[in-house]
């Protein structure tokens, strides 16, 4: 799996490389600066590349907006991108267009090696992999007013948040140490109480979950 890299900070993105070459990743270019990327995700194509939001020569979103050229030159180009800190904004660009193969994690779960290897195996393959405090701010915006949100029970807010992260049923019952089938009841009503339809696609309904909870009322 091809893989282009944008991070600034050299000790990072040398880490990041050995790291993913270690999970037999291919680092088809590790670059530094907003006009390399560019450059790197024409010439080279990658299955999935993984982007610091903040690059040279802005330092402001340089990162982001070079990964968003790129895919809607390359519709579905998969992107995963590293943050130090949660901006919702950012979230919501990524998520604009409404395809899969889109990621935000911030910086510190990269420490994590199976965590920040899972993020980009799952974006690779057309998935969705959002960090679990980016999907609390969003959930904290909303639940500040009156939303379909208030209706879920504790049990339900859990569930979504494990499903946003791109989480399958199974992967949800292993974590919370219920059954299959549970989750699937939490599931079926958490959608009711957000108007959302049911599939059974589980990146689709991790979009139309991002998708509700990122829309301005």
């Amino acid at each position: 799996m091809r893989v282009v890299l944008a991070e600034d900070l050299f000790l990072l993105r040398d880490g990041l490389v050995r790291l993913l070459q270690a999970h037999d990743f291919e680092i088809a270019a590790a670059v530094e600066s907003g006009p390399e990327l560019d450059r790197a995700l024409a010439e080279h194509r990658p299955d999935v590349a993984v982007v610091d939001v903040r690059l040279p020569p802005t330092h402001t979103d340089e990162g982001l907006q070079c990964a968003l050229r790129a895919r809607r030159e390359r519709p579905g180009l998969p992107v995963l991108v590293l943050s130090q800190h949660v901006e919702q904004l950012y979230a919501r660009e990524l998520l604009a267009d409404g395809s899969g193969g889109v990621g935000y994690l911030l910086k510190d779960r990269v420490f994590d090696a199976e965590q920040f290897v899972d993020a980009v195996r799952r974006v690779a393959a057309g998935g969705t992999a959002m960090d679990p405090q980016v999907i609390q701010q969003l959930l904290a915006r909303r639940s500040g007013r009156a939303q379909p949100l208030d209706r879920l029970t504790p049990r339900e807010l859990e569930v979504l948040e494990l499903m946003a992260q791109g989480r399958s049923n199974a992967a949800i019952a292993g974590r919370l140490v219920v059954t299959e089938r549970a989750i699937a009841k939490h599931t079926a009503n958490i959608f009711n109480k957000l108007g959302l339809e049911i599939s059974d696609d589980d990146n689709r309904r991790v979009l139309a979950v991002l998708a509700h909870l990122n829309r301005d009322r």
